[in-house]
């Protein structure tokens, strides 16, 4: 008898990424996984209220949160991808220069309009542009993305100029270039962890799972997502 579905949620930065690696998992192992992506705020505050899951997706601090809550299992967290931040403009429009951390300074000061996540990304750039000493500047420039629309889709329909955000959330969108990553100097590395849920009635086949996602054979679908092995 095939086994019932392990439920996966997870934030939107990894929803390319684990809807491949899932993909070759039901393949390989007759294991069917049903996922479900939102926003990463979302998807702690339903864990945290309770929703039935087996195996929760989001960067490593909101996992280890979730661990000492009791949400997740102790031990159960196990390290999937890292990611880095991408600047990103509509289609066809100027590519300002992003080759050092005074000229990306620039560039957010000369756009008219810009967009950043309210995930991890989003609240390191706050503090990058607060250290630069210009959020106050910039603060009625800052366009918000609603809940469960990317920064993608705001550069892509002209409501933001520039757009920060996880490179594997903003390859392949139509509409958008990506310009490149931040420069090393300012770049930040998010580590995204998965970890089995408290209530979930198969711990072993939820961990199995996740060790196929961290082991070296899914590398590849990771580097074509625009994110890294741990």
């Amino acid at each position: 008898m095939t086994p019932g579905p392990l439920t996966l949620i997870s934030s939107m930065a990894t929803r390319e990424v684990l809807g491949e690696l899932v993909s070759r998992y039901q393949d390989a192992m007759a294991q069917p996984v049903a996922t479900e992506s939102a926003g990463g705020v979302e998807v702690a505050k339903r864990v945290q209220l309770g929703e039935a899951v087996d195996i929760v997706v989001l960067a490593s601090n909101a996992i280890d949160k979730m661990i000492a809550e009791g949400r997740l299992l102790a031990g159960s967290r196990v390290d999937l991808v890292k990611s880095g931040i991408a600047i990103a403009v509509r289609k066809g429009a100027p590519r300002p220069d992003i080759t050092s951390e005074g000229a990306v300074k620039h560039a957010v000061l000369a756009a008219k309009t810009l967009s950043y996540s309210t995930g991890p990304s989003g609240v390191y750039l706050e503090k990058i542009f607060a250290r630069w000493g210009i959020l106050d500047e910039i603060r009625g420039r800052i366009v918000v993305p609603p809940p469960g629309v990317p920064v993608g889709t705001l550069i892509a329909n002209g409501a933001a100029e520039v757009g920060f955000q996880q490179l594997s959330e903003l390859l392949n969108l139509p509409g958008v270039e990506v310009v490149g990553p931040l420069p090393s100097a300012i770049q930040t590395l998010t580590i995204f962890s998965g970890g089995v849920s408290a209530n979930c009635s198969r711990p072993e086949a939820a961990r199995a799972l996740l060790e196929y996602m961290a082991s070296p054979a899914a590398s590849d679908v990771k580097l074509r997502h625009g994110m890294e092995a741990v």
